[in-house]
């Protein structure tokens, strides 16, 4: 099978290898094969919701993408939005200088930037299956989804199920999730197909703008928008406005009182402006054991 190569260079510090390492290490991902070498992957890429597979391996300066079919701009750019490629970093570290919490984070894990879902289709309908459910459970139900209506794909020799695009969950029959989760999925199906569900509609509004727009789409509350935005769309520069665990790690990294109100946490998340999505990124990830294993 042809493969088509391109490269992705970082502006400003990033380690492919950390990436990776979130990777392997969160819930929502860690049963993907792996290596310890590349990142492999299928998704139907939101330019045409068309079946692609991708390999993805350190480059000097970036990373070297290799994928099943031809990649346009498009394509492209959502590579390099799954891992915030496209985005300037050069001034992130010096949020650090600010802010000694902040740049303990960066030091034990230099160069780790956010790792976004392969699509905000995919990271809603993630957000909406993991609701009431443990991840490692989710990521199953998803998986399973993925198995019985995605298109396979072979990367490198190994076969790869692409979470299905939203045609094909808008007429797919039982999905193996509760009937009110397979209605909201059909919603969210219908949004994307209407072309809210997209990084390039997303990313194009104020965060607040979108935040609220995402939180009117079925099934989705305070706490999907923000993972949509941030996790889906990859905006830099959002905080999400009622996360617990998130709130409950900043609480303990900034000795805030318990009952401190939602927007203590948003003037805490003002100093890392323009990097609001990336720092809390850094507080997530460190209780996953991505940054702790290398203290």
């Amino acid at each position: 099978m042809a493969t088509y190569g391109f490269t992705l260079t970082a502006e400003g510090p990033f380690d492919f290898g950390a990436s990776l390492r979130f990777v392997e290490d969160w819930p929502a991902t860690s049963a993907l094969p792996s290596d310890g070498r590349a990142l492999r992957f299928a998704y139907n890429a939101e330019s045409d919701w068309l079946p692609i597979g991708v390999t993805v391996t350190a480059a000097p300066g970036g990373v070297a993408v290799a994928t099943t079919r031809a990649a346009g701009p498009g394509i492209r750019g959502e590579v390099a939005r799954i891992l915030s490629l496209d985005v300037d970093g050069t001034g992130f570290a010096d949020l650090g200088e600010a802010d000694p919490v902040l740049g303990d984070l960066q030091r034990h894990s230099p160069g780790l930037r956010p790792v976004c879902f392969w699509s905000p289709w995919e990271a809603a309908c993630w957000a909406v299956i993991v609701q009431r459910s443990s991840m490692l459970i989710a990521s199953r139900l998803k998986q399973r989804i993925a198995e019985r209506y995605g298109a396979k794909v072979t990367v490198d020799g190994q076969a790869y199920a692409a979470f299905p695009p939203p045609m094909t969950l808008l007429e797919a029959g039982g999905l193996g999730l509760p009937a009110q989760k397979e209605e909201w999925v059909r919603g969210l199906a219908r949004a994307a197909l209407d072309g809210v569900l997209t990084a390039e509609h997303l990313r194009a509004l104020d965060p607040a703008e979108a935040l609220a727009e995402l939180r009117a789409l079925p099934g989705v509350g305070p706490f999907s928008a923000g993972l949509i935005l941030i996790r889906g769309a990859g905006a830099p520069d959002a905080f999400p406005g009622d996360e617990p665990r998130l709130f409950a790690i900043l609480r303990e990294a900034y000795g805030l009182p318990e009952d401190a109100a939602p927007a203590a946490y948003r003037k805490l998340a003002e100093a890392w402006r323009p990097y609001r999505s990336w720092a809390s990124f850094l507080f997530r990830a460190s209780t996953y054991g991505v940054i702790n294993d290398r203290e």
